[in-house]
């Protein structure tokens, strides 16, 4: 018997719904546990709600220290919840594990906290075999009040899907820093490069900050943030932890010019591509001013990009007036360009 193998990246959402059924919930006490588009945990701690995450930064990358804790964190925040703890994994490759090495991971590790206001609690440290360069796990954990708790299946058909921030920070950051020979050699100017590179930081792939100013301003339904599969497969779970369908419109989906850029030249579709930094927000029609005039004000873009349908209806992408099936990623573009 010959088995399918499975993609890099992350799981097809049948096939994690599938072996999510082998963990039934036996306690009471968990609100939310494992379900495709649910990127956190809950558990309930009486007046407040814990709320758990665990992520792993896995492509190369020389801040491999600060993703870790900023992609945590940004689970935390689309359940309405502040990142407040981290348990820290990190493991070294045999081959080239030194002490310099671990200081200046744990180094990004720190700063990285200071900057949200998050205490590392503990963790693991190891030197491992098989390894060809530095994997780290975060474990972050939050709280939030009761009434104050957004899911990503919490979208009600006839919301508006906005998009906060842009697309795609990471996978723009990391195609300019980890693929930059190749995109020289392909003809992307050391400006456009420069330019990707410092999506790091402005716009930032933290959308800790956008989760707080969208909830501040309105009844959020749902919040998702885009990671590995990018914006497209980040609205496909949305649409399926809600049991909805979806609508999007392509043309107004906000590309930073630099990843537009990089992925015309390198073949790829931004829409695929690991998008840590922009936020999903789904919100009633009503409430769409007042989610953009208080991003306005805080200097964060926003934009109306589709609307929650009924299930039957399906997920797709409205483009210039046709209509095709939204694009599924089982593996993420920048997986595929790093193979």
């Amino acid at each position: 018997m010959i088995e399918d193998r499975l993609a890099t990246g992350k799981l097809p959402l049948e096939v994690l719904a599938s072996l999510l059924r082998c963990c039934p919930i036996r306690d009471p006490r968990v609100l939310v546990g494992p379900r495709v588009g649910e990127d956190a945990a809950v558990i309930d701690f009486g007046d407040r709600l814990l709320v758990a995450k665990s992520d792993p930064i896995t492509f190369a990358t020389d801040r491999i220290g600060w993703y870790a804790v900023h992609v945590n964190a940004n689970d935390i925040a689309t359940t309405g919840a502040a990142p407040r703890w981290l348990l820290i994994t990190l493991l070294l490759p045999e081959t080239t594990a030194t002490q310099q090495m671990a200081e200046g991971i744990m180094n990004q590790v720190a700063e990285a906290c200071r900057t949200l206001g998050v205490t590392v609690v503990g963790g693991h440290t190891e030197v491992s075999f098989g390894l060809d360069r530095p994997l780290v796990v975060g474990h972050m954990l939050g709280e939030v009040a009761r009434d104050r708790l957004v899911q990503t299946g919490g979208a009600q058909v006839g919301d508006a899907v906005l998009l906060l921030g842009g697309v795609a920070v990471e996978g723009a950051s990391l195609i300019a820093r980890e693929l930059s020979a190749r995109a020289r050699a392909a003809g992307v100017s050391e400006a456009t490069l420069a330019e990707a590179r410092g999506y790091l930081d402005d716009p930032g792939i933290s959308v800790v900050r956008a989760a707080q100013v969208a909830t501040g301003a309105a009844r959020v339904h749902a919040m998702h943030d885009p990671t590995e599969g990018g914006v497209a497969t980040a609205l496909h779970e949305l649409a399926w932890a809600a049991g909805a369908g979806i609508e999007v419109w392509e043309d107004t989906i906000p590309i930073l010019p630099a990843c537009a850029r990089l992925c015309a030249t390198l073949h790829a579709d931004p829409l695929g591509l690991i998008a840590s930094g922009a936020l999903l927000a789904a919100v009633a029609p009503q409430d769409i001013p007042a989610v953009m005039a208080a991003c306005r004000d805080a200097g964060i873009a926003c934009a109306h990009i589709g609307e929650v349908r009924p299930q039957e209806a399906g997920a797709f992408l409205v483009s210039r007036g046709a209509r095709r099936p939204l694009p599924r990623f089982d593996r993420d573009e920048i997986a595929r360009l790093l193979e």
